[in-house]
């Protein structure tokens, strides 16, 4: 099965700076919307950006607009999240998967391997 796989994780202070990056192996990927999503323990999976295939249109969540960039390099195949201005509450997991059905982009429902993720940690 392919899936992505993400890197780029870290501890940072709060302020702080990551970035995360998705390799999609195969080329498998090339041509869907992919997105970023993070999950804390115990809570929900949640959207935090994604990028569409052809006209390369980002798409933000509330949190994560003004302080994270997406963006994709189909020549390497891979998506980047940088992320600035990190406050302890980015704390989680974050996965990157392909968009695979044609609901709403920040449903998790509609996307489809997904990855190991990497840990993000914030410290105040």
């Amino acid at each position: 099965q392919v899936q992505p796989v993400e890197s780029g994780g870290g501890s940072v202070q709060a302020g702080g700076s990551l970035r995360l990056s998705c390799a999609h192996p195969k080329r498998a990927f090339r041509s869907y919307l992919m997105s970023w999503f993070r999950q804390a323990p115990g809570k929900d999976r949640t959207f935090v950006a994604g990028i569409s295939w052809r006209e390369r249109t980002p798409t933000y969540s509330r949190s994560a607009k003004g302080r994270f960039t997406i963006s994709r390099e189909d020549a390497n195949d891979t998506v980047t999240l940088e992320m600035n201005n990190l406050k302890p509450e980015d704390t989680a997991v974050y996965y990157c998967a392909p968009k695979t059905r044609v609901g709403p982009i920040q449903s998790a429902t509609e996307y489809d391997h997904w990855g190991r993720g990497t840990q993000v940690t914030v410290s105040p």
